[in-house]
């Protein structure tokens, strides 16, 4: 079904107001896949906030222009749906390269992170990006671990004395039964 002209230009508006915030994004090919299976990506795409839209290549660009996704317009041919992060730069990558594992017929064409063009080799890479959480749990490790290092440190020679001591009672004990 063809788009009036303003339903065009809202598209273009929307896909350019999430591109201006969004994190990532991951262009994938989706011909072959039916309705239910769109309907499932669809779903699992809000439950991981990630924006999905099938957008016309030429609105695309329009909508990525100006946006550091800007790199990806070129390689923007065919029938395909882009994949926004919101708030986690990996959460597009992890939710293709997922959907892509059980059903073949999605296929990653193309990925931006930070301003830069990526090829489908490097969805794996980006995916395995650390969420939030996940790296404020790193970052919070490797605080602590000098900490507890030190501690240990500290107290190793106190436990070392205290079992000297219970071996040599032991031993005394030992001889005297």
């Amino acid at each position: 079904m063809a788009l009036r002209l303003d339903d065009k230009k809202a598209m273009v508006a929307e896909v350019a107001a999430v591109a201006a915030n969004a994190q990532s994004v991951v262009a994938a090919e989706y011909r072959g896949l039916t309705v239910t299976q769109m309907t499932d990506l669809r779903a699992k795409a809000r439950k991981s906030n990630v924006y999905l839209r099938v957008v016309k290549n030429t609105l695309a660009r329009k909508a990525i222009a100006g946006t550091p996704f800007e790199c990806v317009g070129k390689s923007l041919k065919g029938p395909l749906i882009l994949a926004f992060s919101k708030d986690d730069p990996g959460a597009a990558a992890r939710l293709v390269k997922a959907f892509a594992k059980d059903h073949d017929k999605l296929k990653p064409t193309v990925l931006s992170l930070g301003g830069s063009a990526l090829t489908p080799k490097d969805l794996d890479k980006v995916a395995s990006l650390p969420t939030k959480q996940q790296a404020l749990s790193q970052l919070v490790g490797l605080l602590q671990a000098p900490i507890s290092k030190f501690v240990r440190t500290v107290a190793e020679p106190h436990a070392k004395l205290v079992r000297t001591i219970a071996a040599v009672k032991d031993q005394k004990a030992a001889a005297a039964g």
